[in-house]
């Protein structure tokens, strides 16, 4: 999905009555001290049944069709992904069916409901530029993750692993947990030397990659790129790119689930 183009559309549109524009903003985050009963589904059916109340008034029986309908395909979204809710919901529907937009997104929201003309887009525009089409860039000497993300998101994961007897890169698809490389505790003479040799050839190692990962920027559309981890391999694999990089994280993170790295690099 293209927000860009996405935002676009849903601004373009305006509708007059019957029809309308039904946009709701659904704080979901069980990490909220308000939300530790589930109370976003108090909020959810109050919201619903305040618009309903006031249709019913208001004597539009067209207009109560069409927000019937809508409600109706909201509380089967919700019935069918509730488990996978996690910060915050965001539905956007056109009674004429002209847009349908539903996303269970990773940033907060304040809980808001509106039945109008046109869509409510303030807070999803500003979610969108805090965390637009991002790129993660984590290193781990022979190792290197990439993670595409968007509004809180996790779209795509790749590992990049070296293999140190033909020097060329091997690509590994979808989420993975990457291993430390060459053990842990006390050092060898076999990891001194792999230190050693690491060191000496890292810089054209890392070459030999950037295209790769430049490729990889353009491709997605990063509109930011974060290079998690240590100082002199991030230095050197930037030193190597076209891309601009956004910020560095001076942290060790490869062994991390993407989405604590996007916790802790971004929306922290």
């Amino acid at each position: 999905m293209d927000m860009n183009k996405e935002l676009k559309k849903m601004e373009s549109v305006y509708l007059e009555k019957p029809h309308r524009v039904f946009t709701m903003y659904l704080n979901t985050d069980p990490s909220d001290p308000d939300q530790q009963g589930g109370e976003w589904k108090i909020h959810l059916k109050n919201g619903l049944n305040n618009f309903e109340s006031y249709l019913q008034e208001d004597g539009d029986s067209d207009e109560k069709r069409n927000f019937w309908a809508i409600k109706e395909k909201v509380e089967k979204y919700v019935e069918e992904n509730e488990q996978q809710f996690a910060k915050s919901l965001v539905i956007i529907a056109a009674s004429d069916d002209s847009i349908w937009f539903a996303e269970r997104l990773q940033m907060p929201v304040k809980t808001e409901f509106f039945w109008e003309e046109t869509a409510k887009l303030d807070q999803l525009r500003t979610m969108y530029e805090t965390f637009p089409k991002t790129g993660l860039i984590l290193t781990q000497k022979t190792q290197v993750k990439t993670i595409d993300a968007e509004l809180g998101r996790l779209k795509d994961t790749n590992l990049y692993e070296l293999d140190l007897d033909t020097e060329d890169w091997r690509q590994h698809t979808g989420p993975h947990r990457a291993q430390p490389s060459m053990g842990s505790g006390g050092k060898s003479t076999k990891q001194d030397q792999f230190e050693e040799r690491f060191d000496a050839n890292r810089h054209r190692w890392y070459k030999s990659l950037a295209s790769k990962l430049d490729k990889l920027a353009k491709d997605n559309g990063w509109e930011r790129i974060y290079m998690v981890g240590d100082k002199e391999e991030t230095k050197d694999l930037d030193s190597n790119m076209n891309k601009e990089v956004t910020a560095f994280v001076n942290k060790n993170l490869l062994d991390h689930t993407e989405m604590d790295v996007i916790e802790e690099v971004v929306l922290k």
